[in-house]
């Protein structure tokens, strides 16, 4: 398929789909054929804006011989659903995040996507983002040290979703940048979670803490109430500090030349004493460019050129499996889960409410 464009299907033209739409179909190599929606005003609104056809019925995308690849932007009970069809039908696949509502679904789309020689793939949009990308640079090259910890807060006033929780909703971002800055998993994970309002049963707040097998560990604060729009994440070196600041139209990564000087050898209690460096602040240049179209760019040349995704479904997965432990942990009163466990998909958790997740581990 190297010289031939890429014909895509969206399904889901709500909040994000309209944006996949837009990207796939800006770019020289892909074109969007069909949007797909139960909303008859929605895809109104998408013919007016491209030439393309619509429908309501997802078998329709499916049955479609000229379409090569399905991009899915509807929510999270539905994602294995429609990836499992599309990936029988024989189309490439991407998914936005998160991947599945367990490990397990996950699992089969892999298996699926591996058998039929189909690309899968996850909507990670953070990690194709020049800020990110430039902040793993730094952290390979070795110039702010060794990564004692990272501190993420991702919130706002709402969204409210109706079927997963506020961690299910924001973290997975926090989550894929970490694991994509570390180049490692966790090995357990903790999470307490609370819902402020009667009738809900779904954590809108949410604290998380990730466990890592070098020492170093990371906090993910996800809310669907404050009053600020927040996307701020450090990453705290032994010999340099990160500010990365998703908000800030300039200047989104901050280097501090800070650190914690302990002396390594004393005699006497009296004798030890910390000492701090203060250096200067820099913020490198960042090319501007839009992390989704990048990410759709690399999604179709996947599919060109037989390559494997950097948001694969094995990527995919990882996240789902910190997400089911912090569900699990949630349900425990914030008690330490073992990522391990979840790994061999012998934990299945439902992230619908604390309830559920309490009776399923309970059966």
């Amino acid at each position: 398929m190297k010289n031939q464009s890429i014909n895509v299907g969206v399904v889901g033209c709500g909040y994000w789909g309209p944006n996949l739409i837009r990207n796939f179909w800006a770019l020289p190599d892909s074109s969007v054929k069909t949007a797909c929606d139960s909303d008859p005003v929605r895809l109104d609104h998408m013919k007016k804006l491209y030439p393309l056809e619509t429908t309501s019925d997802f078998e329709q995308i499916i049955d479609d011989p000229d379409i090569h690849a399905v991009a899915i932007a509807t929510p999270v009970s539905s994602h294995y659903d429609l990836a499992q069809k599309s990936l029988m039908a024989g189309k490439h696949t991407f998914i936005e995040k998160p991947m599945t509502r367990t490990v397990e679904q996950g699992h089969e789309l892999i298996e699926l996507a591996a058998r039929k020689n189909l690309v899968l793939m996850v909507g990670h949009t953070f990690i194709y983002s020049t800020p990110v990308r430039k902040i793993k640079e730094i952290v390979e090259s070795g110039d702010i040290g060794d990564i004692l910890y990272i501190s993420a807060q991702r919130l706002n006033l709402g969204l409210f979703q109706k079927d997963i929780n506020v961690a299910w909703d924001l973290a997975p971002h926090d989550i894929s940048i970490i694991l994509y800055i570390m180049g490692m998993s966790p090995v357990s994970v903790n999470c307490q979670g609370k819902n402020h309002f009667n009738g809900s049963k779904i954590e809108d707040v949410t604290n998380m803490s990730l466990n890592f097998p070098n020492g170093g560990f990371a906090t993910i604060l996800s809310s669907w109430l404050d009053p600020n729009k927040i996307r701020r994440m450090t990453f705290v070196g032994s010999k340099k500090m990160i500010l990365y600041d998703d908000n800030k139209p300039l200047e989104k990564i901050k280097i501090y030349d800070k650190h914690v000087e302990v002396p390594e050898y004393y005699d006497t209690f009296g004798e030890f004493s910390y000492s701090y460096h203060y250096g200067d602040v820099q913020s490198p240049y960042l090319k501007q460019e839009e992390p989704l179209k990048v990410e759709c760019q690399h999604f179709i040349d996947c599919i060109k050129f037989n390559r494997k995704p950097e948001s694969s479904g094995e990527e995919g997965l990882k996240v789902v499996q910190i997400l089911e432990a912090a569900a699990r942990s949630i349900s425990k009163n914030g008690l330490k889960m073992p990522i391990g466990n979840l790994i061999t998909g012998g934990d299945k958790v439902f992230p619908m409410t604390e309830d559920s997740q309490a009776r399923r581990y309970m059966s």
